[in-house]
């Protein structure tokens, strides 16, 4: 069959000519540990600057899909991170440059939430309550004073008080005798 007689096949041929793009990275975006960031700058918005942002120091992390299907790889993250059980579990997790390398692979399996703390950091862990956009509360506890704990020890130990065993005998009288 000759070249005359054969179906001219353009789509081939545009393919052919195409050129491929290649952008040059390198000198683009400011490298921290673990990642690279490309701000928003550019010939668009020459003067824009990120606002100011600080990072909360923890991570609230939940799985939201199944294992079922996912491949090893991100099966041992999640096992890592505690969140291979049930999908309701909730687990905090440091907010530093190596757990967050491990988070970006798997972060279409799981919902972050950064900690915040709007009643200060906790010193003390009782009494705190974490939500489910993140926010740890800590609730007040009373605390007793030394002027309560002075008068229900003089209570106690008081000479005209009856005690237990007292008060057992005395219901017990009059319990048996009716009147």
């Amino acid at each position: 069959m000759s070249k005359l007689l054969k179906p001219w096949n353009f789509l081939l041929t545009a393919q052919r000519t195409m050129a491929v793009r290649r952008y040059n990275w390198n000198n683009e975006g400011i490298q921290y540990p673990g990642f690279k960031y490309y701000p928003r700058y550019n010939f668009r918005y020459p003067d824009f600057k990120d606002p100011p942002y600080e990072p909360s120091k923890l991570f609230r992390v939940q799985r939201i899909k199944p294992l079922k299907g996912v491949p090893y790889y991100e099966k041992k993250i999640l096992e890592e991170f505690k969140l291979d059980g049930k999908s309701s579990e909730v687990v905090i997790i440091k907010n530093i440059p190596e757990n967050n390398q491990r988070l970006w692979k798997v972060k279409h399996l799981i919902k972050i939430c950064p900690i915040t703390f709007p009643d200060g950091f906790p010193t003390d862990t009782r009494g705190t309550y974490l939500k489910e956009n993140g926010e740890l509360c800590v609730m007040k506890t009373l605390e007793s004073p030394d002027e309560k704990l002075k008068l229900t020890d003089e209570f106690r130990t008081k000479p005209d008080r009856m005690d237990g065993d007292t008060l057992r005998r005395d219901s017990r009288k009059k319990w048996l005798n009716g009147w």
